[in-house]
């Protein structure tokens, strides 16, 4: 019998747990750095799995982590379980349908992440009590992954230092190892000063923050013209002033969102965003003030954990879906666009193939996706540690993330089956690490090749504190 397939058989042996599990967190939607209840449920499992549990990771105290074993490698899975705003939706229907008003949703599978990471960790740990082999195996609940930064937090602060190779997954349509390509990105408040006045009668007398502002993003949308093609900037104003259009604004604050290849490039993106800040308050006569919310560095590759994810893919096949399956699949779809369908495909560097809702394939390693990339804060991860990301066939083919359709999977059979299959792939990864040690000593020379030998340096301020309350306030 291979190792791969007994692992698999305690990963099948705990899938009805771990589906209803998925479905707790997926009924109590919380968003960055508020995932009390959620952690709270990924706390007791690891308790029923025995696991030795420590808290409060890096000061955050929605992060935890749970280790089994003894002596040997030290191999990571990691998961998540926060939510996203806005994304509430009724789950199995095809019709956009609210739970509760402007309430929140996993609308990016969260729920599924933490639960087949944590049903991955627990099938290691059956499978080293078994075979009496040193080695272990941590599963990481990691919080706000949606713009909180959380693992470079983590990584920031040393939880990954004595980690030898890093595990995660991520929902997708198609199931594969995951390209290793992501921006780099920071969040930056620009809050500027100014002075209140009568509008009418004393307008000479105010100095408008909001005209700030309002300034700085003109000047950033010029700016778009003369930047890299694959860098992204965004967006949203968090403070306006006030309701009194009859006042001059006195303060207003803009959240900015800045993405590049790499921290290199992003470093120069930043530099240049906050000139035009700094010539909006000098045109308008008002003081501008900057805090960096999180920032996460790009994702770095591991030929070698790729290829032994790859194997695992390829001896455990597909997943396997009935016609119940995808018959809801199909009604997703059928609230989808042909682009939406087709940009699925480039992203794995497919071709369309018409009529088919569910991913009946194993991408291959050789693909490269096309079109935009998004970030994550796995990057920092990455740079810690050698990682290898799987991702998992869990929604109709086509489905957008941070969209209703994929709140609406969350609890689908074709989701659960999902789940299961790529926790099977990451656990006998996890095998396959422990079993031999050359594989892990490939992945950390790699990893000491891509990073020169240079320890990590996270793109977070030293003194920057996970922002737990800014972001449980929704600021």
């Amino acid at each position: 019998m291979r190792n791969d397939e007994r692992v698999w058989r305690a990963v099948d042996e705990r899938k009805e747990d771990y589906a209803t599990f998925s479905d707790r967190v997926w009924e109590m939607p919380e968003i960055a750095y508020t995932e009390q209840r959620s952690v709270a449920e990924h706390i007791a499992m690891l308790e029923k799995e025995g696991a030795r549990i420590t808290r409060n990771l890096a000061d955050i105290p929605t992060a935890v982590m749970g280790e089994w074993g003894e002596g040997g490698p030290v191999i990571a899975i990691l998961g998540e379980y926060d939510a996203l705003p806005g994304l509430s939706q009724v789950a199995g229907i095809a019709e956009k349908q609210e739970v509760e008003a402007g309430g929140h949703g996993h609308g990016c599978g969260h729920n599924l992440l933490g639960a087949a990471s944590l049903l991955a960790a627990a099938a290691v740990k059956d499978w080293l009590k078994e075979n009496n082999i040193p080695g272990r195996v941590r599963y990481y609940g990691c919080p706000a992954e949606e713009g909180g930064a959380a693992k470079g937090f983590m990584a920031r602060d040393g939880v990954f230092d004595d980690v030898d190779i890093a595990i995660s997954w991520h929902p997708a349509s198609f199931s594969g190892v995951n390209e290793a390509v992501s921006l780099a990105n920071t969040r930056i408040d620009f809050t500027f000063h100014g002075r209140s006045s009568h509008a009418a009668a004393a307008p000479e007398l105010g100095r408008s923050a909001l005209d700030a502002v309002e300034l700085m993003n003109v000047g950033v949308n010029y700016m778009r013209e003369h930047m890299p093609d694959h860098a992204r900037i965004h967006y949203a104003m968090l403070d306006g002033g006030g309701i009194a259009p009859n006042v001059v604004q006195s303060r207003a604050k803009v959240r900015y969102l800045i993405r590049a290849r790499d921290l290199p490039e992003l470093n120069m993106l930043v530099g240049r965003v906050k000139k035009i800040a700094e010539g909006a308050a000098l045109m308008t006569e008002t003081r501008v003030e900057t805090a960096v919310v999180s920032a996460v560095s790009n994702l770095l590759g591991n030929t070698p954990l790729e290829k032994a994810m790859y194997d695992n893919f390829l001896r455990l096949g597909p997943p396997q879906w009935d016609d119940e399956d995808r018959k809801y699949a199909a009604e997703i779809q059928g609230t989808l666009t042909e682009a939406d369908i087709a940009a699925a495909h480039r992203r794995h560097g497919l071709k369309v193939e018409p009529g088919k809702s569910l991913c009946d394939i194993i991408v291959p390693l050789e693909n490269r996706g096309e079109g935009g990339v998004g970030s994550t804060d796995v990057g920092d991860v990455s740079w810690a540690v050698p990682t290898v990301q799987a991702r998992g066939a869990t929604c109709a083919i086509g489905t957008p993330f941070h969209s209703w359709q994929l709140t609406a999977q969350g609890k689908a059979p074709h989701a659960h089956k999902g789940m299961v299959h790529v926790a099977k792939v990451m656990a006998g990864t996890a095998v396959d690490a422990i079993r031999d040690p050359a594989l892990i000593e490939r992945a950390k020379a790699e990893f000491k090749e891509r990073t020169g030998g240079k320890p990590y340096e996270s793109p977070l301020p030293k003194d920057l504190a996970p922002p737990i309350k800014a972001m449980g306030q929704g600021v």
